[in-house]
């Protein structure tokens, strides 16, 4: 049967952080990467434009969860990126409404140097909350929150597929 578990996992050392520092985001393409057992390995030549942006703080979330359904012989993976931006203005309102117009994918870099692909199979779906709060020390800026729905838990980019990548970054 293809769907027994073949391996276990040691107990992992404290080293590690949570959170993300980068969010790289590009325009939806198929088959934008390689992917064999969890790794992305080669990046599709057809990615040709990555933009870059810099998360600080810790409101910068990813949670995936997959869920299986014995009923009908499914399983979906949920993929949830909160992403939060300072201060707000009107080139980049501009760029979120296209964002949330489109079916954008993503890499996000976490904390602890992981690169992973997001929004693989269809893209992700954004909401996009300008805020500006009513005390000077409110947050004035941008909550994206990125929603996609994939088969398998988001790939991990290998280390040539990392260099490939950042060469087509804006």
């Amino acid at each position: 049967m293809p769907c027994l578990i073949s391996n276990g996992r040691l107990r992992a050392c404290k080293d590690s952080l949570g959170g993300q520092s980068t969010l790289y985001l590009y325009n939806s393409l198929e088959d934008a990467f390689t992917v064999v057992d969890g790794e992305a390995t080669a990046m599709s030549s057809s990615l040709t434009e990555a933009f870059k942006f810099e998360l600080e703080g810790d409101g910068n979330t990813l949670e995936e969860s997959m869920v299986g359904d014995r009923n009908t012989g499914t399983r979906v993976n949920t993929q949830t990126l909160t992403i939060s931006l300072k201060s707000m203005d009107a080139a980049t309102s501009a760029e979120f409404n296209l964002l949330v117009a489109g079916y954008p994918q993503a890499v996000v870099v976490d904390r602890n140097g992981n690169h992973i692909a997001l929004g693989l199979d269809d893209g992700i779906d954004f909401t996009v909350v300008a805020q500006s709060g009513g005390a000077k020390s409110d947050m004035n800026g941008y909550v994206l929150t990125g929603v996609s729905t994939c088969k398998d838990l988001a790939p991990h980019l290998d280390a040539s597929t990392i260099s490939a990548f950042e060469a087509v970054v804006s």
